[in-house]
């Protein structure tokens, strides 16, 4: 079977003076409708204003630029939460979550939007509904349907229906009065990742922070992790896997490197660069091994379940390390003596691999 795992980068969806919309299709990435995730990228300008939404996918949205203001309003709430968020923030958005996202600041405010598709209207894709703008939900209904659910007259629901021009992201003029943001409801909303202590720290290798439900738990409510790895130059991310079925999605932030993915039959079915703003997929138990390039690599990874976890081929935790030295040798078709030169070696390893000496 062949798989088109990626990378590449997002096809422009919408532009309008307010920011832009950007997704990464089923069409042009096959490998998202057959694993049932998706993604999708939002860049809101200064005053950009995403309208209140909803869509058909529980995703996580992560700041990789920029600041700015995010409301939201889950599914049974009687109020919407309105926090900042900042780069490095990490956002779960449940299925059908009412939200509208703000760019207050003086540069580009950009968010990856990765997520779970099996529930979508078209797997591999975000749907989304408007309750606003020239696209709204209010759109689509009858003018007297409208105005008998609003209890208001003709002339009063053309106005709420028909005011608003915009589709998707607009821009707000200067001094425009919006909700202020609650310190005491961001910590229930939102992790900051780039704040977190690495789960795995190596000196000249990078770092690693795993985000699941038991640090976060709103992590729950979309049934999705995160994962957040830097690499330093030249360094090496050991092959691994998830080992509990999980889908990975995973997007370049900066730098670039070489990754490889090996699946069925032991067949490498991605050997490229990678750089930033690629996208790319790893399916369920296959294993994926990356070298950063000379600038290092950063990269945010989705995972399609609430506690990930990862089986590693080298290093300290290696599955090669579980096995009995008597199992290890006769697999392996080694001596004694190879044997143990293997297994010691692996000793020496973490999961990242620092550049090789000069």
């Amino acid at each position: 079977m062949e798989l088109e795992l990626g990378p590449k980068i997002a096809q422009k969806a919408f532009e309008g003076e307010g920011g832009s919309y950007y997704s990464w299709t089923s069409a042009e990435l096959p490998i998202l409708s057959q694993a049932k995730v998706g993604a999708g990228k939002l860049i809101l300008h200064p005053l950009g204003l995403a309208l209140p939404h909803y869509s058909d996918t529980s995703k996580i949205g992560m700041v990789v630029q920029g600041k700015g203001r995010i409301g939201m309003i889950f599914p049974k709430a009687s109020q919407q939460k309105v926090v900042e968020i900042e780069e490095g923030d990490v956002i779960p958005v449940p299925l059908a979550s009412v939200s509208w996202w703000l760019n207050d600041g003086e540069s580009k405010l950009i968010v990856i939007f990765l997520g779970d598709t099996s529930k979508a209207h078209s797997p591999g894709n975000f749907t989304y509904f408007l309750l606003a703008g020239a696209k709204g939900i209010f759109t689509g209904f009858s003018t007297d349907f409208v105005s008998r659910a609003c209890d208001l007259d003709e002339e009063e629901t053309n106005k709420v229906v028909k005011s608003q021009h915009g589709v998707l992201i607009v821009k707000l003029k200067e001094g425009t009065n919006m909700p202020q943001p609650s310190k005491a409801n961001k910590q229930e909303v939102i992790f900051n990742i780039e704040a977190a202590l690495p789960d795995i720290n190596v000196k000249n290798g990078g770092q690693v922070v795993v985000l699941s439900n038991k640090k976060f738990p709103l992590l729950g409510e979309v049934g999705l992790s995160v994962k957040h790895v830097k690499l330093d130059a030249n360094a090496m991310c050991a092959p691994e896997f998830s080992s509990d079925s999980a889908v990975q999605v995973i997007y370049i932030v900066k730098g670039s490197g070489r990754v490889q993915v090996v699946g069925i039959n032991s067949e490498r079915v991605l050997d490229t660069t990678v750089k930033d703003g690629d996208l790319f997929v790893v399916p369920s138990v296959f294993v994926v091994s990356t070298v950063a390039g000379d600038e290092g690599i950063e990269w945010f990874s989705m995972a399609t379940t609430t506690q990930p976890f990862f089986s590693h081929l080298v290093g300290k935790t290696s599955l090669w390390k579980t096995l009995s030295p008597q199992v290890l040798q006769a697999s392996l078709n080694l001596t004694l003596e190879e044997a143990e030169i293997f297994s010691s070696k692996m000793s020496k390893n973490s999961v990242l691999i620092p550049a090789p000496p000069m």
